[in-house]
């Protein structure tokens, strides 16, 4: 249970930082929201209750592919904002269409041999 805690802990932690940096350093913010950290701490954490090559190999692999349905968030949003959009209606279409393409890459993504 502690170990739960102190993960729940950490990643709140990440998450503060990126703000409080964001309100003084956007770019800077956006590099550290950017760093792979949440993956490399997972899968630290998972070769920690289970250290086999094989389903952390699986799991890297898994991970780059679920990475680029995310993407074009980041570009929607903004495109959104700039054309005057509220933020809360831009991130919600921009969670939406990534829902979407998470969608679509669990079933097509195993058609055209990606291993998810």
């Amino acid at each position: 249970m502690w170990s739960v805690i102190a993960k729940a802990l950490l990643a709140g932690a990440m998450i503060a930082a990126i703000a409080e940096i964001g309100k003084r350093l956007p770019t800077m913010a956006a590099l550290v929201a950017s760093l792979p950290l949440v993956s490399i701490l997972g899968m630290i954490f998972l070769w920690h209750a289970r250290p086999d090559a094989e389903n952390m190999a699986r799991h890297s692999e898994a991970t780059f592919w679920f990475v680029l349905p995310s993407l074009p968030m980041f570009l929607l949003i903004p495109l959104m904002l700039r054309q005057g959009l509220p933020f809360w209606l831009a991130l919600a279409v921009g969670c939406t269409v990534t829902v979407g393409l998470y969608l679509l890459m669990v079933q097509f993504g195993p058609r055209l041999g990606i291993r998810l």
